[in-house]
């Protein structure tokens, strides 16, 4: 075969094993595609499915020793990737394929500025630096959709939103305009409206160089609209393989049928008017001060929770939507007094603004977060059973070992995860896998109020609907009240009675959510609104096909 007509990427019978204890399992197993010049390819499959571990064998970033490939080979243009020393594929990585990581948080350097970041790959390997490093870093932001960039350029990872470091990390990755990305995810923690930003991004990069694709998601309404080829993945196998509209309209194989099937139902807890309100707030604000100069005065002002009012009751769900950097997650943050904050916080009847860390504890039992990013939320030093088991040994130490263990246990099966593997740790599990060890330790302490951030964005839908209905069931059962953030509005309509809409801080529009989600008010929540069911029409169209 020519070089032409050649496959940018050959992927022939690639199986990928873990070695552990004094065994080994097999993740992923005997898997053969191919990816042409200029043509996308999707891998689609539930968490833990093997799509992440084939990618990320393609650079060989798996941690070798410990992952072998008993068979296959790994061919990007004539070249096996797989019998390169790593000084031979570190001219590769970055440079001729590039990639996106599931994680931002854990993928960005904590220590340096997004400036400095950017600025490194633009000076390894196009030998780019000063003022032109600085404009192009500016232009790559600025194609990413982060608003006034410039702003941006001093931040600190922890000093932007998820989706903002997901943004950040797309920056990087097509900083070098590579012939081949790969994109692990790559808008999970993005909302609707830069979710549809970010694609037409890629499609318009690819348009304008020939660039190659190889997209992994759960989301399938993503897949229908970028993909040319989707390979459907279950236990390490691609069970199924062909074009998009092939696949999504005639699936022959039970599982891709099942994922195109899956959709969480739309049950949302009832308003609950004469319940005992849980949390309330009046007039909140979370300002961050910009300070400058020599002496660093503060100069002004990041107001991320502007005059925020809110009355969440016991056994409701209020859904807070709104676009990366809206102020969602510092809103759920303040109101667990995890960060500083004006305004009086009400909570189970006593103002606990005030209160200082000691005098706190006694309400962190009834008040759980579920954070957005699992591995940057969970030690990499604990073994998962006990990550899970920490509440119950703060919280309720008179428990003994014995029920300690079982409450574990329980927590574990009710999140869909084998209490086998709570000796293991959290490197040794996938991203979704990982999202449910945070809800298993939320909800072992069965507390009252729970603050769910992004829950559900790094699951795939199977899950998805398999965790909706979870959450639904658990706040039936124990009467529990949620702050349910997302930027998946499916989601939240399955979940929420009352909905809030915010934007740079403030809330725009609020109401019961039934009402909200047939007759939004105001421009802003219209347009999020059409973005999120305009995607979702895609993906729906396919399923009941």
């Amino acid at each position: 075969m020519d070089a032409i007509n050649q496959p940018l990427l050959e992927v022939r019978d690639l199986s990928v094993a873990f070695r552990h204890g004094g065994g080994a399992s097999m993740a992923v197993d005997h898997i053969s595609f191919e990816i042409g010049r200029g043509e996308c390819v999707a891998l689609v499959g539930e968490s833990g499915s093997g799509k992440s571990v084939s990618a990320l064998s393609v650079l060989k970033l798996l941690p070798y020793p410990t992952a072998t490939h008993p068979s296959g080979s790994i061919r990007f243009k004539g070249r096996d990737l797989l019998s390169l020393s790593e000084q031979e594929i570190r001219t590769i990585r970055g440079n001729d394929i590039s990639i996106i990581f599931q994680e931002p948080m854990t993928s960005l350097n904590p220590l340096h500025t997004i400036e400095a970041q950017i600025g490194e790959i633009l000076l390894l390997h196009k030998g780019i630096r000063g003022a032109a490093a600085k404009a192009r870093t500016i232009e790559l932001l600025t194609q990413v959709g982060i608003p006034e960039p410039e702003t941006r350029l001093a931040s600190y990872p922890h000093q932007l939103s998820g989706g903002q470091r997901q943004r950040v990390m797309i920056a990087m990755a097509l900083a070098n305009e590579p012939d081949l990305l790969i994109a692990d995810e790559p808008t999970t923690a993005l909302d609707v409206t830069v979710q549809a930003q970010i694609l037409a991004l890629l499609a318009e990069i690819r348009a304008r160089t020939g660039m190659s694709l190889l997209f992994i998601t759960h989301d399938l309404g993503i897949v229908r609209r970028i993909a040319d080829v989707v390979c459907v993945m279950n236990n390490g196998k691609i069970v199924e393989k062909g074009p998009v509209e092939q696949v999504f309209t005639a699936p022959r194989h039970p599982y891709t049928r099942a994922l195109l099937a899956a959709e969480p139902k739309a049950d949302p807890a009832p308003p609950q008017p004469q319940a005992p309100v849980v949390v309330s707030t009046n007039d909140l604000k979370v300002w961050f001060p910009i300070k400058r100069g020599l002496l660093r005065r503060t100069v002004g002002h990041i107001k991320a929770v502007d005059g925020v009012n809110l009355a969440v009751r016991k056994g409701e769900t209020l859904g807070v939507v709104g676009e990366s950097g809206s102020g969602k997650t510092t809103l759920g943050l303040a109101l667990l007094r995890l960060i500083s904050s004006e305004g009086p916080i009400v909570f189970m009847g006593k103002d606990v603004q005030g209160l200082r860390a000691k005098e706190m504890r006694p309400f962190r039992h009834d008040m759980q977060i579920v954070f957005q990013d699992p591995f940057g939320a969970l030690s990499p030093r604990m073994s998962v059973g006990d990550i899970v088991a920490e509440g119950l040994s703060v919280h309720q130490p008179s428990l003994s070992t014995q029920e300690r263990e079982a409450r574990v246990i329980r927590a574990l099966q009710d999140v869909g995860l084998d209490p086998e593997t709570r000796s293991r740790y959290p490197h040794e599990f996938s991203g979704g896998q990982r999202q449910r060890i945070c809800v298993a330790r939320a909800v072992v302490l069965e507390p009252s109020f729970v603050v769910l951030d992004e829950p559900t964005s790094a699951l795939d839908m199977l899950f998805q609907a398999q965790l909706v209905d979870l959450l639904r069931e658990l706040q039936r059962k124990h009467d529990l009240t949620y702050l349910f953030i997302s930027h998946d509005l499916r989601v939240v309509a399955s979940l929420a009675s009352h909905l809030i809409v915010m934007r740079q801080g403030k809330v725009v529009e609020e109401g019961p959510a039934a009402d909200l989600f047939k007759n939004p008010k105001s421009d802003y929540t219209r347009v999020l609104f059409a973005a999120a069911f305009r995607n979702e029409a895609a993906g729906g169209h396919t399923a009941a096909q």
